[in-house]
């Protein structure tokens, strides 16, 4: 039996970016749903009961909820082919240090910087650099943090990227003067085919940052 492989998704979330990116980097053929988050779908409510929230992927029925686990769960049912994950358990256990590292902060302290004012945002734009720097000594000389090739952590955050115009913009801030290398390193990852097929523009992701910030009043 040929897998059915289903992604519930928004097209600007970056943590549904991160499981395009995983199941493009694997060659894994899918069908992709484009949710209305203000007017969830039916399969959307049924398969992710919980939290009710994107992305969600469907493997043969079945849902797999939180795109960290779902690039997990893809990593390992798919692993033929381009492994994201380091087979050393040591190495393993980093790699997932590092990308909850990227769910607890860059996309809290990346929101307050394009979504808070005042003293709020300049603790923002500190605190941003600040991870961004570590990030940069994580990364160390290597091409990517999973090495010579994408892994766990790349996938976790390159999503992220698309959003900088927005968190420059807003947020006032040069990404590139604070933290030359991990532009260099998000710059080498757009080359990354699985990566930029999978990723909107951003300019595009601007637009409905903008759009956001009118509909709460931000403008």
């Amino acid at each position: 039996m040929a897998d059915e492989v289903i992604l519930l998704d928004y097209w600007a979330s970056p943590f549904g970016m991160r499981v395009r990116i995983a199941l493009a980097e694997k060659g894994i053929k899918h069908e992709y749903k484009e949710e209305d988050l203000r007017n969830k779908s039916p399969l959307l409510l049924q398969m992710n009961p919980v939290h009710k929230k994107i992305p969600v992927l469907i493997h043969n029925g079945k849902s797999i909820c939180e795109s960290l686990i779902a690039v997990q769960y893809i990593d390992e049912v798919w692993n033929e082919k381009s492994p994201l994950l380091p087979s050393d358990p040591y190495q393993r256990s980093q790699a997932r240090f590092w990308a909850d590292y990227v769910d607890k902060k860059i996309y809290e302290v990346g929101k307050n910087l394009w979504t808070k004012k005042g003293e709020e945002q300049e603790a923002a734009k500190k605190e941003f650099v600040e991870a961004h720097k570590l990030l940069e000594q994580e990364l160390g000389d290597k091409t990517y943090f999973g090495g010579d090739k994408i892994g766990f952590v790349d996938v976790a955050l390159i999503p992220f990227y698309t959003w900088f115009k927005g968190y420059e913009t807003f947020g006032n801030i040069n990404v590139e003067k604070e933290c030359p290398k991990f532009i260099a390193w998000a710059k080498r990852c757009m080359q990354v085919e699985s990566i930029s097929k999978s990723v909107p523009d951003q300019d595009k992701v601007y637009g409905f940052m903008v759009e956001i910030r009118k509909r709460f009043g931000l403008e």
